[in-house]
């Protein structure tokens, strides 16, 4: 049975979402700000997945965000936000979240990005036919779970790990916006295509020299990005 916990302070939001995931089957756990949450994360093992809404008391989701991701880069984070924040929308997945939610949301919804989700973070936590790729400086571990260039290892979430290993599969191949979020959002995703530039430009953070200029993760105009593992 895989773990949800729900970071939200408004207790009939909570639980008009604790009951419909107790209905499809989710154990879950609660908190109502976010030091009873980092307590949770801490105490509770195996959690798959963290539903975080940003205004909290104490630490706010974002900080809950941050800190999760300093210790766990195994867990999906999806954060519950305004529809008219746009902005949190873009700084969520910028400090690690995989995915957002506008409120208010339906339960069809909710679970369908929750299911999508932990896809990718089962993915991520298990291992397939071929067990690691090489490209260029890169190496990327399907077994023990690690990406490394030039041997250091680099943290990547279960969304930025599908992408690489997307890119690697399919190496100097252009792959358009709507090929990358069937393949690791699902065909299903009923969000902002714009999840899919926002999570290029976090791992161009984390793995170019030069991320204004990249050398792997490159943009094909008009069509969407390519990875060319010997840079440029």
């Amino acid at each position: 049975m895989s773990k949800v916990l729900i970071l939200e302070d408004e207790e009939s939001i909570r639980s008009f979402i604790v009951i419909n995931l107790k209905r499809n089957g989710f154990e879950v756990l609660e908190a109502a700000d976010g030091h009873e949450a980092l307590a949770k994360l801490t105490s509770v093992p195996d959690i798959d997945i963290a539903l975080l809404d940003v205004m909290v008391p104490g630490i706010d989701g974002f900080e809950v965000c941050r800190r999760i991701r300093e210790t766990n880069e195994r867990i999906g984070i999806i954060f519950l936000t305004a529809k008219v924040q746009e902005q949190d929308k873009v700084y969520a997945l910028s400090v690690g979240a995989d995915d957002h939610v506008s409120k208010p949301f339906s339960p069809t919804e909710l679970i369908a990005r929750i299911h999508s989700l932990l896809r990718r973070v089962n993915v991520y936590r298990e291992t397939s036919a071929k067990v690691s790729f090489t490209s260029g400086p890169f190496t990327l571990d399907l077994i023990s779970k690690q990406f490394k260039k030039d041997g250091l290892a680099i943290e990547l979430t279960p969304t930025e790990f599908s992408l690489i290993q997307f890119f690697l599969e399919k190496e100097n191949t252009p792959l358009s916006r709507d090929l990358l979020l069937d393949h690791v959002w699902g065909k299903e995703y009923m969000g902002d295509p714009k999840i899919v530039d926002v999570n290029i430009r976090r791992l161009r953070q984390k793995i170019e020299n030069n991320p204004s200029d990249p050398a792997f993760l490159q943009t094909v105009w008009g069509h969407g990005y390519k990875w060319k593992g010997e840079g440029q």
